[in-house]
Parts: C-alpha cells; structure tokens; sequence
C-alpha cells in the first residue's frame, strides 16, 4: 500500500525505508513466486523464511550468462543507479538516501557523467533572456549590465 520496501538487515546495523516506483512495483507482483502468507518477506523461501544472499546471486550470474554480458558485477548496479539518477537531474542529496550512502562524496565516487549529459545544463544559458548584472556590489546606478551573449551562426 506505501510503496516501499524496508531493508532491515544491513552491515551497518540500521533500518531503511524507501519508495518503490510504478515499474518495480509491477514487477515484483508478477514475479511473486509463492503465495506470501505475512509481508515479511517479498520473495520468501518455500517455508516463508529469508531466501539467503546466494539464491540471489546466482540468479543473477545466470542472467548474465544468458545474456551473454561479461565483465560485470552485482555490485555495479549501485553505479548504474546512482548514474542514471544524476545524468536524469536528480539532485545528489536523493541520490544519496536512494543510494543509502553516508555522504555525497560517496555519491560523487558511484554516479558517472558523460559529457552528453551535461548538454541539458549548458544550453539552459541559451534561455537566458534578460540583462546579467555583473558587479552587485555597485551602488543601483553604476552597475554594469550586459545582454545575452548573441552568436552569428558560422
């Protein structure tokens, strides 16, 4: 009903909760592979228990030997994610708690810019329409103004 899910057992002790978007949310209710008799658990084991780490891995591994993919490890999805965040303009302070790192040094370190993403940001200078003031410091009548910059097309 929340939309979320609660990681409980971490190597840092704590307890998280965060949201689930639509996509996972369909997701998980189609692959639910036992009727689930509490909500402990997403993906219990046959006797309503925690499935362990390894289950988890080795479905994965096995994906990615479908998939033919090489070169890749689970722990690379937290790049993936953190990547795909930041270059859709997500801001790093959601990042990090999406992420659950400690600080956004971390973050800085997982999430990945290419300069394609980057295009958004510089051409919002182009939507600048009204005169820049340059020197705030000068009294209101002696401020200097400049217009957009305007470029000729080559």
């Amino acid at each position: 009903e929340r939309r979320t899910v609660t990681i409980s057992e971490q190597k840092n002790r704590c307890v998280d909760t965060l949201p689930l978007n639509e996509t996972v949310m369909r997701l998980l209710w189609a692959k639910r592979d036992v009727p689930v008799e509490s909500d402990a658990y997403i993906f219990p084991n046959t006797l309503n228990q925690r499935k362990e780490n390894r289950v988890l891995l080795t479905a994965f591994y096995k994906a990615m030997d479908q998939a033919d993919i090489t070169n890749f490890r689970f722990h690379d999805l937290r790049h993936t994610f953190a990547t795909r965040l930041v270059q859709n303009g997500v801001d790093l302070y959601s990042v990090q708690k999406l992420g659950r790192w400690k600080n956004v040094t971390m973050v800085q370190r997982y999430a990945h810019h290419h300069p394609e993403s980057l295009r958004a940001a510089i051409e919002m200078i182009d939507g600048v329409r009204k005169p820049i003031i340059t020197i705030l410091s000068q009294s209101q009548k002696n401020r200097v103004s400049m217009s957009p910059l305007r470029v000729a097309n080559p």
